[in-house]
């Protein structure tokens, strides 16, 4: 008797399993067919009444262009910066200095000025006059990604939603983005002194720059020094190796030295690699920052009449088709308000 109700169980549980998916598609199949019903019923409703609807569109667009015609123009240009004071740690990536995060910090400051419209602080910060400063609506910085650490710029953080402790995908510590937009194109180049000069006359930046500066120097004038001593160290070898490879008993030339002489052509060649970078850090970087893209001119505005419409002509359009709705149905609202 146990096992005939323990097979029983198993039967019935079986059984409620397959009505519970049979019930289950059932309901899946009754949802899509009420989506496709309620679809169908939309399409049509829609254009029974498409003039209606259509008058909407056109009226939004031209309620778009009319306010962009009596809108400010707004343009958008970008340039990205080198910071010449980090540190960069070869195997990280990253920057023991920290002052990228500082720049960026920095052009924080105008960004805050543009929002609380501080047209003074923000002259009086980029050196700008005034008529000037009245062209920008905003200032701001971003890091730079780069994507699997190959050392290639990918995307903007626009959004400031990249973790820092990511990895794989890094900011780039030694450069930043700066985007600005401004009412006239014309004042970009500017504007580009004038965030140039806010960090560069920063004074503890000055400090670091020159002891950056200084140091280089200093390492440029040892490699100049071992330079020369690895090329005398080659010269008296090669004279040892020509002596050692005098005609022996036999007429046979011996060369034992050579190997050790070719390994020195590395080491100066690693040398000249390395005097070659200090000489740009100290001719092409000489500044705290180095301007590697420059403004470009905007094609278009971004406040066009598309800007506006994407807004104006999706408000219309719902009041107008809500409108429709309660007008189609204001016998069963009128009985529904009636009863209650």
């Amino acid at each position: 008797m146990p096992e005939n109700t323990s097979k029983k169980n198993i039967s019935d549980d079986e059984i409620d399993l397959l009505e519970l998916f049979r019930r289950m598609g059932k309901t899946i199949i009754r949802w899509g067919h009420g989506l496709g019903t309620a679809f169908l019923i939309s399409v049509i409703f829609m254009l029974k009444r498409w003039l209606p609807l259509g008058l909407s569109i056109i009226l939004g667009g031209v309620i778009s262009y009319f306010v962009k015609i009596k809108s400010d123009s707004s343009f958008t240009s970008e340039l990205v910066f080198r910071n010449n004071l980090a540190l960069m740690d070869g195997l990280t990536k990253r920057d023991n200095s920290g002052t990228t995060s500082e720049i960026i910090s920095k052009i924080s400051k105008l960004h805050l000025f543009c929002l609380q419209r501080n047209s003074l602080a923000l002259s009086n910060a980029l050196l700008l006059e005034p008529e000037a400063i009245k062209n920008i609506s905003d200032i701001s910085a971003f890091w730079i990604i780069d994507n699997s650490k190959d050392g290639i710029p990918d995307f903007v953080d626009y959004k400031g939603n990249h973790s820092p402790y990511d990895t794989n995908n890094i900011r780039m510590q030694d450069r930043l983005d700066i985007r600005v937009r401004i009412k006239t194109p014309q004042e970009l180049n500017s504007i580009r002194d004038g965030i140039i000069k806010f960090i560069e006359n920063d004074s503890l930046y000055q400090q670091r720059n020159r002891l950056r500066l200084n140091h280089n120097r200093e390492l440029l004038a040892r490699t100049d020094y071992d330079i020369q001593q690895l090329d005398s160290l080659q010269k008296v070898k090669y004279f040892e190796e020509t002596r050692n490879s005098l005609p022996k008993i036999g007429g046979q030339m011996i060369f034992l030295q050579e190997q050790k002489t070719q390994l020195l052509y590395g080491d100066i060649y690693l040398l000249y690699s390395r005097k070659q970078a200090l000489e740009s850090e100290i001719d092409l970087y000489k500044g705290i920052v180095t301007l590697l893209s420059d403004f470009s001119a905007p094609a278009k505005r971004d406040n066009g009449t598309f800007y506006y419409a994407k807004y104006i002509i999706s408000i219309l359009f719902g009041i107008t088709l809500l409108i429709l709705i309660l007008l189609a149905n204001k016998r069963k609202l009128k009985e529904l308000y009636e009863k209650y």
